[in-house]
């Protein structure tokens, strides 16, 4: 693993970790349920985090997992959602596929 890869995975595992602490602050609906009025469109699943071996990566898509609705409504950084081989909607479509892990 390169060092470039090593502080991406760190960073977005670090960016997670931080969404799913912020989880029990994010505001409710009077229903009970979470706001999902700042998604971007993400549809599609995210993968399974047990096809994971690296402990980090394992964690992040669990949390992607667990806590879909917050991941959709943030800006992925890493610019996928620019670019012509992704077009990403938002952090969230990282999880769909194996992008998240590299």
């Amino acid at each position: 693993m390169t060092r470039l890869h090593a502080l991406r995975i760190a960073s977005l595992f670090l960016a997670v970790l931080f969404l799913a602490a912020a989880v029990e602050a994010a505001p409710k609906t009077a229903a009970g349920r979470h706001d999902e009025s700042l998604r971007k469109g993400e549809t599609r699943a995210t993968l399974d985090p047990d096809q994971f071996t690296d402990p980090r990566v394992k964690k992040a898509y669990q949390v992607a997992k667990d806590i879909p609705w917050v991941l959709d409504s943030i800006y992925c950084y890493c610019m996928c959602k620019e670019s012509p081989a992704f077009q990403h909607k938002s952090l969230l479509s990282c999880y769909v596929d194996k992008h998240a892990s590299y």
